[in-house]
């Protein structure tokens, strides 16, 4: 497989594969990823017909620059295969990834790998090039949730599927995103985000939260949003076009933060060089910086670069 290359997913927008008109009306959007669904918003007598519209929405282009997902029924279903095959064999030049949702074991990623691979080849694509979303939504699938984010180099997100995950522990809550009715201190999907982001970061892959159903409320989701983001998150699901500009926002660095990261980036290079004394801690400005320092500017430098940001403050070593 090639070097994979992770791409920006701050906004990571659903859209029915039963609904023709919003396939066209998601191109023009400011997402960064568009994922196709097959699953819980397609109908069981709609998902063939989806099937269908999706290949033919993929092939038809004019996505730009988003990221282009399917995602498929759970291994559970008897529509995986089918949505796999029709999907990466009807559109798989014109398709980034494939979302499996309801994962509980490393095996059921195992096996779409496995599929994936003999479409590749029987229909000449690059053999490891479409990307696998895993997505956690029972505490099986949280238990495993290690060995799943190492189950294939294919692997590019792991993704918190909030609804049937609350379902799945009987929490007693029927709004997607709050927290329950009487968990009055702290945040009650702290230990899964942190499970998720945990198992992302220590196999490079990108960690996504879950949606935010009250559509309307941009506050809210802003809120919830910004718990995610604050942890390292790198972007979250949005169900409306309301939603797309506050997830692009909350999960970019600021302005501010961004030439900070880059100045200091700069800065270390040329304290640490011969030119500059060759020095491992130094100050810039009031701010004592190291390698520690370093790879914590890396991270939001990457985040800012991928957001599209440039710098608007640019740091010059001091004159001699």
């Amino acid at each position: 497989m090639s070097e994979q290359v992770l791409r920006s997913r701050r906004s990571c927008l659903a859209t029915p594969g039963s609904n023709p008109r919003f396939l066209a009306k998601a191109k023009g959007l400011d997402a960064d990823q568009v994922f196709l669904d097959l699953e819980d918003s397609v109908a069981p007598i709609a998902k063939a017909d989806a099937r269908k519209n999706i290949v033919a929405a993929l092939n038809e282009g004019g996505w730009g620059t988003k990221l282009r997902v399917v995602r498929v029924n759970d291994w559970t279903t008897e529509w995986t295969y089918a949505d796999v095959i029709e999907v990466v064999g009807g559109a798989g030049a014109n398709l980034d990834c494939i979302m499996l949702p309801k994962v509980q074991t490393a095996e059921q990623v195992v096996a779409l790998d496995l599929l994936l691979t003999q479409l590749e080849k029987v229909h000449g694509y690059e053999p490891g090039r479409i990307g696998i979303e895993a997505q956690i939504e029972n505490a099986l699938g949280l238990t495993n949730v290690n060995a799943i984010a190492q189950a294939s180099p294919r692997v590019e997100t792991i993704i918190f599927g909030p609804a049937d995950f609350m379902a799945s522990i009987n929490m007693k809550s029927l709004v997607v995103g709050e927290q329950p009715p009487g968990y009055d201190v702290g945040d009650a999907y702290h230990y899964i985000l942190m499970q998720i982001l945990m198992a992302a970061r220590a196999h490079g892959k990108q960690a996504i939260d879950g949606p935010y159903l009250q559509i309307k409320d941009v506050d809210g989701f802003r809120r919830v949003a910004g718990r995610s983001a604050a942890l390292g998150f790198d972007g979250k699901w949005v169900l409306h076009p309301d939603q797309i500009a506050a997830a692009n926002e909350v999960y970019s660095p600021r302005q501010d933060d961004y030439d900070h990261a880059e100045n200091i980036l700069d800065a270390y290079d040329h304290y640490t060089s011969a030119a500059g004394g060759g020095r491992g801690a130094v100050m810039l400005g009031d701010e004592m910086i190291d390698e520690a320092s370093r790879k914590m500017a890396l991270v939001i430098s990457a985040k800012g670069r991928a957001a599209g940001l440039s710098r608007t403050d640019v740091w010059q070593p001091p004159a001699d």
